[in-house]
């Protein structure tokens, strides 16, 4: 079972912004939370994205409607309308989705400050707790918007409970120490900060196999899945040496790898992570998609 702690209060070097996060396999990850300003400048990018592709998405359905307003112009206007607001619901909902579903467990507002969604348990992040995490943004942000914004039927009563509700869910990260959305304590999640830094290994570059020593076989690959290579990925980029040092000693005893010499922790990782994921994306092109060390889903026959 996998716990997360705060930092200990003995530690001086810990800032109050940094928890202590134990995987599955015992590794302690040092995470550092990210900042209200940066979880806010990460919405605004997206958002500014989403009202782009709005505006496209508009033209194009206005363009499509000017036939049917011919006919009638007020019918015309409704289904436009209708087909308006259903885009519109699609897109501000699986934009977030699609996005923190994927590899790198970040929309693009997010990978421009350098932040990602992890879970809070050190478990794999599911789908269901990014669903669970979008999906309240409607409650949180797009319900008290359409109130403020007003239209027929909605009084100034109205319009104000929207403001308020509006300012809780705004200033609520605020009033927690982990910065957590509503969201983000139903689904269990963090927002961490996840700087962008170029790995010495290309993933998908040739050149990887020709520039390390290190050779794995295919079972020393198939001990591990897609979470532990993002988690790989999180620890070479945090850069922490004893972190690193821990990690590699554990790779080591799962995998039956026995240390040389002189063998250096950082070039061992990555290796081994640019080995894995090309292992990984090998299985996945015969559809056999490993989502972690307890997957253990039939071998289709890829080599």
């Amino acid at each position: 079972m996998a716990s997360v702690s705060p930092a200990p209060p003995s530690s001086p070097v810990r800032a109050p912004a940094e928890r202590t996060l134990i995987t599955p396999e015992g590794v302690d990850l040092r995470l550092k939370l990210g900042t209200a300003g940066q979880r806010a400048g990460a919405f605004l990018i997206d958002f500014s994205l989403l009202v782009v592709i709005l505006i496209i998405f508009s033209i194009l359905v206005v363009a499509a409607g000017l036939g049917t307003m011919g006919a009638g112009a007020v019918d015309g206007i409704e289904v436009v309308a209708v087909i308006w607001l259903l885009g519109f619901f699609l897109l501000r909902n699986f934009y977030f989705i699609a996005f923190e579903i994927g590899r790198r467990s970040a929309t693009l507002g997010k990978r421009a400050v350098g932040l990602r969604v992890v879970a809070r348990d050190g478990g794999r992040l599911t789908a269901d707790a990014v669903i669970a995490r979008n999906l309240m943004r409607e409650i949180e942000i797009f319900l008290p918007i359409s109130f403020l914004a007003g239209g027929e039927g909605v009084d100034g009563l109205i319009a104000l409970i929207g403001l308020l509700w509006a300012g809780l869910f705004l200033f609520f990260p605020l009033f927690n120490k982990d910065r957590l959305r509503a969201g983000d304590i139903i689904a269990g999640t963090w927002v961490v900060h996840a700087p962008r830094r170029k790995l010495e290994i290309d993933l998908g570059g040739d050149s990887a196999d020709a520039a390390t020593p290190y050779r794995f076989t295919d079972a020393q690959l198939d001990a591990y899945g897609e979470y532990e290579l993002q988690t790989l990925e999180n620890v070479l980029r945090a850069g922490n040496a004893e972190t690193q040092s821990n990690v590699a000693s554990t790779i080591r005893g799962k995998i039956g790898w026995e240390w040389q010499e002189g063998e250096e922790d950082y070039a061992f990782l990555s290796a081994y992570y640019a080995a894995l994921g090309k292992r990984l994306e090998r299985r996945m092109l015969f559809g056999n998609r490993r989502r972690d060390k307890f997957d253990t889903g039939e071998e289709s026959g890829d080599d």
